[in-house]
């Protein structure tokens, strides 16, 4: 690597600490990736990082791609994208070699659903000591996310005015702010009326549907936390988040024979082929459960 390679790392290095204040972690990665470049065949070929184009550039990252995961060779492009801004900005280069570069398309994995066993122990369990009113809380909420399958955000949105009682039914803003009705299963209605019973006083139609123990509106991370602890309580042995909840909804819809373009209105997906991910993992669970249970199926 060349002395004027070396420094202009040195100054993209403070760059990143002084002025954009990342992690130690991120900024090592950002730096280390600058000098890989820096000490490849491609660069030393170009002159140096200031004079290498893109062309260059692509071969460069086009070298990782049997060895590297996509979201990996995306790190590492967003790295040298940060790099090379750096040093159009400081006046080094005319422009960036990597502007327009299109990163490889990262695989989209759902996590593996609960089953519907687990789902159902899950929101009936009981934690000890628990307050009472916090107890009634959390089985509204649990009921709420598997019965219908609400985004978490979407649930922290609620307010008590969206949940209409006579026609079982709520308003949900999802993402983009786009408006759906979903209705809500019998065992989530009564666990949702026992919560609000306990919050009858003027003025509750504008309040968060869901609300923490100080009585503010409880947050995305806060039903992440309690989901964590009744995970531990249920005794359900496998990480899980709000958004497991969501495709153990629609995977379990699915299983049932529920028509896909009901389950894409009940979810708010834009796409029909966002919603048909969920057909690969109901179609992988039935091919497992066939492996472990047919008599003939082992070594298929």
């Amino acid at each position: 690597m060349s002395a004027a390679d070396t420094q202009a790392i040195s100054a993209f290095a403070r760059h990143l600490d002084g002025e954009r204040g990342l992690s130690v972690h991120t900024l090592r990665a950002y730096v280390s990736e600058a000098e890989r470049l820096a000490r490849s065949p491609e660069c030393l070929r170009s002159g140096g990082l200031d004079g290498i184009d893109a062309l260059a550039v692509r071969s460069y990252l086009a070298g990782f791609h049997r060895s590297h995961k996509a979201s990996t060779r995306n790190r590492r492009l967003a790295a040298l994208r940060a790099f090379f801004r750096f040093r159009v900005r400081a006046g080094a280069r005319a422009a960036d070699p990597t502007e327009g570069l299109p990163g490889p398309k990262a695989e989209k994995r759902l996590p593996a659903p609960l089953s519907a066993e687990d789902c159902e122990t899950l929101v009936e369990s009981h934690e000890k000591g628990r307050a009472p009113h916090l107890a009634t809380r959390d089985r509204a909420l649990f009921e709420l996310l598997y019965g219908t399958g609400l985004r978490v955000g979407e649930v922290a949105r609620l307010r008590v005015r969206d949940w209409d009682a006579h026609r079982r039914e709520l308003r949900v803003f999802g993402k983009g702010s786009k408006e759906r009705v979903v209705p809500v299963p019998a065992q989530a209605r009564a666990a949702l009326e026992a919560w609000l019973a306990l919050r009858e006083n003027p003025g509750l139609l504008a309040q968060p549907l869901f609300t923490n123990a100080r009585g503010g509106a409880l947050s995305d991370r806060g039903v992440r936390v309690i989901l964590r602890r009744r995970m531990l309580v249920s005794g359900i042995a496998r990480p899980a988040s709000p958004h497991t909840l969501r495709h153990s909804y629609a995977t379990h819809l699915l299983d049932a024979d529920v028509d896909l373009r009901a389950i894409q209105e009940l979810l708010g997906h834009e796409r029909l082929s966002t919603t048909q991910r969920y057909t690969h993992v109901s179609a992988e669970r039935l091919s497992r459960v066939y492996r472990q249970a047919h008599p003939r199926a082992k070594g298929t």
